[in-house]
């Protein structure tokens, strides 16, 4: 019969089997989401109702709780008392504290990123920008997202710091629902092409202020489309915090559109 002790030892490959199982499912979860987040097929406020996502994903209600646990640590989900999930809608006020935080976060790193870049880390962001031309010219949003994200975190790891890259990601994810507004535009991804390749040659040039000045201009579309249609969505709200949920919102969502 044994201890419960070797009892337990003996079962414990199973169950660290079915605990990577269920992490993993958490994690495709979460990835999805996020993604349909950033691309906009998830709006503003729009309701994550549990049933739905356990049919979508075919998962366990506790891996779609805690996958929703997550989306809102990230800061991208929120959850209210008998309304449920939903995904978070920042007021402009918010969506500034986030940029103003991300600005000193990613100028710092891009100083440390031009006096580190060598030839071979060059090279490695022009090979994946030009997998991101690629997403943009074919109008392909997933493959453009992905790329976009793998190289500012290959940009980013240049600076040689951890915990500055760790705090850029995490800042990052929260603005994924500032992005969705105007991420999928095919003008938007011109531009993003465009000042990528401008990034790449201020590196190319060791041009330090040029190098600034675009990182700054990078961010700065995604935010100022998202507070114009925050504005006009609710043009009679104070900035400073969120409006009232509505019962159409409460069931099916508000949408923030893009602007015309």
């Amino acid at each position: 019969m044994g201890t419960a002790a070797s009892r337990q030892q003996r079962h414990s490959p199973t169950i660290s089997h079915h605990g990577r199982s269920a992490q993993r499912a958490v994690h495709s979860i979460v990835e999805q989401l996020e993604e349909d987040i950033v691309l906009g097929f998830l709006y503003p406020r729009e309701r994550l109702v549990e049933d739905s996502l356990i049919e979508r994903f075919r998962a366990k209600r506790y891996a779609v709780r805690e996958a929703l646990a997550r989306l809102e640590r990230l800061g991208l989900v929120e959850r209210l008392p008998n309304r449920g999930a939903m995904v978070r809608a920042l007021t402009p006020s918010e969506v500034e504290d986030i940029y103003a935080v991300r600005e000193i976060l990613e100028t710092a790193a891009a100083s440390e990123v031009l006096r580190r870049a060598t030839p071979e880390i060059v090279d490695r962001l022009t090979q994946i920008q030009r997998r991101h031309d690629q997403a943009a010219s074919d109008s392909d949003p997933r493959a453009a997202f992905r790329t976009n994200i793998e190289l500012h975190r290959a940009f980013f790891s240049a600076c040689d710091n951890a915990q500055l890259v760790e705090a850029i990601e995490h800042f990052g994810q929260k603005a994924h629902c500032i992005r969705s507004v105007s991420i999928t535009r095919q003008e938007y991804l011109e531009r993003s092409r465009n000042e990528h390749w401008l990034m790449i040659q201020a590196l190319r040039d060791r041009d330090e202020d040029k190098l600034i000045a675009i990182c700054r201009a990078h961010m700065r579309v995604a935010k100022d489309t998202y507070i114009e249609s925050y504005r006009r969505r609710f043009p009679d709200h104070r900035a400073s915090a969120s409006p009232p949920l509505t019962e159409h919102e409460i069931t099916v969502g508000a949408k923030l559109k893009p602007t015309p």
